[in-house]
């Protein structure tokens, strides 16, 4: 089954299946905020460092496996795997757009 995801977050999945930083990155805009494990991150450099350290750093690979519009965020719900204590878990990502880009997202387990 193939999920209908908005272009920035398909941009953003397909970066990470690839553990590709600057894929991931692209879709962010300049000012996004991501919010991960109770830590707010702002901007590129912020985001990239995350990116570098916990994502690329564990090869932790989210594969989403369902998606729902709440509250103007697109929610994306699946399993991520990597080398990281109790992998696999499942996550879920809200996503905020704005102008074809992700404006903030926040990541729970």
């Amino acid at each position: 089954m193939t999920l209908e995801l908005p272009s920035p977050i398909a941009a953003y999945v397909a970066a990470n299946a690839r553990l590709d930083v600057d894929g991931m990155l692209a879709p962010f805009a300049a000012e996004a905020v991501l919010r991960d494990n109770g830590a707010i991150l702002r901007g590129a450099a912020e985001i990239r460092s995350l990116l570098e350290e916990a994502v690329v750093g564990a090869k932790a690979i989210f594969t989403p496996d369902t998606v729902r519009h709440e509250d103007g965020q697109v929610v994306v719900e699946g399993p991520g795997h990597g080398d990281f204590k109790g992998s696999p878990i499942r996550f879920t990502y809200r996503f905020t757009l704005e102008d074809d880009a992700i404006k903030a997202l926040e990541i729970t387990a």
